[in-house]
């Protein structure tokens, strides 16, 4: 029997949760097998000298495939959308299986699995979005699908085809709590958005630089925090996604400080787009509309602020991806509004070189706090641990070797999405994955794909794996419900 690896990755700066070891990485069957010096030669040896070898990202937050709330389709299918990802150095996905009004469950997955068993070159998970809480929804159908390694849920507080009713959010997070879920919420006010778009329109304030007046970033603050006060309530986690700014990270540390159980994301589009590219010529500012809109240079520090203190815990794409056509961001053409528009920005590639070159090496994260944010902290979230986000001996070979010294100008004809554009045209970073490694498959190299259509794997995810820091104070309410109920229960 042949005892070698089948790869070795030598002379990296490998970084583990705790340390960075200069070395080597073993690999065999899929697995890392070793860390460490001067390791045995593989059946291919990379040479990894002056280079970062990490773990593959996982995007914890993309739409694929997906119709939106508004009847448009995804630009990009597993295939283009998996392709992408790898390129910008991420080796697992966790996109949305999407629930509507009137579908069932069972139905929506089906659908889904099918699309991305075909298509998928990497890994890949799905989370539910859960419009349709109706009897079969919760008594059968979702807790079934929990148990089947969809181990978390995504609920909107705004939309009208997508959002529930507060009563409604509550039962969710009663259920989530039973089954060991974890609830993601997209936390902006309804009516909020809906009053001031009326009245934006009503005067003619129709471009698309209205959209980031309309969701204001008050809606963003109320509904976080009527979600961080159901998430008390029924003493349940939740995670609040896409965090745009202040308000609502001083909201979401606040409750932590205080021993609440609240997690968050946040994601490219805040750390370095702002409002101000809404309002270009004529709709061009349509390409930066997403939901919440990206705000200003104060709102990134809180952002940037909210990643160096653990606030915030993962750093997702929310890749949405809208062509700047009659198919998603122009489905008026020159009459559109604000309110027809697709929301949405796509990032999935270029989510992980932006923030090493302006995080990691522009020293406002380390490198371990890069991982964490873009790998470890994600699998420990969506139950994918240890099999994934770490080099450690066991782990899933996902791995990705990045060159500190290159630079790229950021251009749309060398992305590999289907969007049509980049919101960060022009721009250049530093730092990029030069080899992408899913299982021990060599994915990208040379700037080439080296791997099939439909060779990824779907991931059954286990329940997520929680910590806190320690409260400082009395939470008053935290589990008030639950309590109550077995003090009860104890009284009969």
């Amino acid at each position: 029997m042949d005892s070698r690896f089948d790869l070795t990755i030598r002379n990296g700066r490998i970084v583990t949760d705790t340390e960075i070891i200069d070395g080597d990485v073993g690999i065999r069957d899929g697995c890392i097998a070793a860390i460490g010096p001067e390791l045995p030669a593989g059946l291919r040896d990379i040479d990894a000298a002056k280079k970062w070898v990490l773990p593959g990202g996982i995007d914890s937050h993309c739409h694929v495939e997906q119709l939106s709330g508004m009847g448009m389709m995804c630009a990009d299918d597993f295939y283009s959308a998996t392709v992408s990802a790898a390129f910008g150095g991420t080796t697992t996905i966790i996109p949305f299986a999407a629930q509507h009004r009137g579908m069932k469950i069972p139905d929506v997955v089906k659908d889904y699995s099918e699309r991305a068993r075909t298509k998928a070159v990497i890994d890949y998970g799905f989370h539910l979005i859960l419009a349709n809480p109706d009897d079969d929804t919760m008594t059968r159908d979702l807790p079934e699908a929990i148990r089947g390694g969809i181990s978390s849920l995504k609920i909107y507080m705004t939309y009208d085809r997508l959002k529930l009713e507060d009563i409604q959010f509550l039962d969710v997070l009663e259920l989530a709590r039973e089954h060991n879920a974890l609830v993601m919420v997209h936390a902006e006010n309804n009516d909020i958005i809906k009053w001031l778009a009326k009245r934006l329109i009503e005067r003619g304030h129709t471009a698309p630089k209205f959209h980031a007046v309309a969701h204001d970033p008050l809606a963003e603050a109320e509904a976080t925090n009527r979600a961080i006060t159901f998430s008390r309530l029924v003493d349940t986690p939740i995670l609040i996604v896409h965090v745009s700014g202040g308000d609502t990270v001083g909201l979401i540390r606040s409750a932590r400080t205080l021993g609440a159980h609240i997690l968050a994301e946040s994601c490219p589009q805040y750390l370095f787009l702002t409002a101000g590219d809404l309002d270009r010529l004529g709709l061009e500012g349509a390409k930066f509309c997403c939901s919440p809109p990206p705000r200003d240079a104060q709102a990134q520090e809180a952002i940037w602020d909210g990643f160096s203190d653990g606030t915030l815990a993962t750093y997702s794409s929310d890749h949405a991806p809208y062509r700047f056509d009659a198919t998603g961001k122009l489905p008026k053409g020159d009459q559109t509004t604000f309110k027809d528009m697709a929301n949405g920005v796509p990032g999935l590639e270029l989510r992980m070189p932006l923030l090493f070159s302006e995080g990691f090496l522009a020293g406002r994260i380390d490198i371990h706090e890069f991982v964490r944010l873009t790998a470890s902290n994600h699998a420990d979230l969506y139950g994918l641990s240890p099999r994934k986000g770490r080099i450690t001996v066991g782990a899933d070979a996902d791995i990705a070797v990045w060159n500190p010294a290159r630079e790229t100008r950021i251009t749309y004809s060398d992305l590999h999405d289907q969007v049509g554009y980049t919101p960060y045209e022009g721009r250049v970073v530093k730092g990029w994955p030069e080899i992408v490694i899913s299982r021990g498959r060599i994915v990208i190299e040379d700037q080439q794909l080296h791997v099939e259509r439909g060779s990824g794997q779907y991931l059954q995810r286990g329940a997520p794996r929680l910590s806190w820091p320690e409260k400082k104070a009395p939470l008053h309410g935290q589990g008030s419900f639950i309590k109550s109920a077995m003090a009860a229960a104890k009284g009969d």
